[in-house]
């Protein structure tokens, strides 16, 4: 019987699996009056083994971008452009779609058909997008790091009688990553005809720097009612000065308040991680026991309500 169940099991992730991939293939493009377009559809001999392997994934990929769209949110794209990753949407779903194989596949083989197995597949789905998250922290931190000497270039270039976009030039060779790249990225939007105030909002959205999106919008103000640019970036310049030396001090004076409740947040899922894979009759009845289940739903919510107070106590908004 419970062999049954586990073959009915299978079935069924396949079917789901299928139903899915089915779902996010795009639809066949029509013509005005009705028809299919048969002359858009390319020869099966002429796409390459990773053109057929990428279509599903990408419209995977489009079909998340429009409902993040829709909700206000950034696509897939975008997150990726913020943690300057040069990969394609469809291949960092096919990233994650490997990843979730992979550790569904080794809760199988480890555990067999257990609350693990759904388990180890939504945490490794989860795992590159984390990843993502984190160097889009780590680059906005060095991104906000080196943007007052930037400014203070861009308003000395200023002063020496250059126009914005050759000052944002001047300043993109002397600069250092990441700011040369987007500032680069703004100099050949700017010469491909995009108006300057156009191409500084898209490199906002791409940074998603507060302080970036208060210089952008002094320089939109100061496009349309006059006045002295180069003496305005003085004055942000100054300001963002000393919010990065404050939120500097402030994270030196909560580190190990930060560090305790991570430690604090980390340390029980590491051991019940640890006994699960060394003895899994040890601590299989925690999943297998009624009792058990309440107390680690108890338990997650008790941790999960410690780690927002900790995160509460030491984040300062500067």
């Amino acid at each position: 019987m419970t062999g049954f169940v586990l073959v009915m099991a299978a079935l069924t992730a396949l079917g789901v699996l299928a139903a899915g991939t089915a779902i996010a293939l795009p639809a066949p493009a029509s013509r005005q009056d009705g028809g299919p377009r048969w002359e858009a559809v390319v020869p099966a001999a002429q796409t390459s083994l990773r053109d057929k392997i990428n279509v599903p994934f990408q419209a995977w990929a489009d079909r998340s971008a429009r409902n993040r769209r829709l909700n206000g949110g950034l696509t897939l794209t975008e997150h990726l452009a913020r943690a300057n990753l040069k990969l394609r949407s469809s291949e960092f779903v096919m990233i994650q779609v490997g990843f979730m194989t992979a550790g569904a596949a080794l809760a199988v083989l480890r555990f067999g058909f257990s609350p693990q197995f759904v388990i180890s597949g939504v945490i490794a789905y989860l795992l590159p997008m984390r990843y993502v998250y984190w160097r889009q922290r780590r680059r906005l931190k060095a991104f906000n790091g080196r943007l007052p000497d930037t400014l203070s270039l861009l308003s000395n270039a200023m002063k020496a009688g250059l126009s914005l976009p050759q000052a944002i030039e001047s300043v993109a060779h002397n600069a250092t990553p990441p700011i040369s790249e987007e500032l680069d990225r703004v100099i050949r939007e700017t010469k491909l005809g995009t108006p300057t105030s156009t191409a500084l909002s898209n490199m906002v959205r791409r940074v998603g720097s507060e302080d970036l999106d208060l210089i952008v919008t002094a320089i939109a103000i100061q496009s349309s009612v006059g006045g002295n640019l180069a003496r305005i970036l003085d004055g942000i310049s100054h300001t963002i000065r000393q919010r990065v030396q404050m939120k500097g001090q402030v994270s030196a004076m909560t580190a190990q308040m930060r560090a305790s409740g991570w430690i604090i947040t980390l340390l029980p899922f590491i051991v019940a991680g640890i006994l699960n894979v060394i003895t899994p009759s040890y601590f299989g009845i925690m999943f297998t026991d009624p009792g058990g289940r309440v107390l680690l739903v108890l338990a997650g919510i008790s941790i999960l309500i410690g780690n927002l107070f900790v995160r509460r106590i030491t984040n300062f908004k500067v």
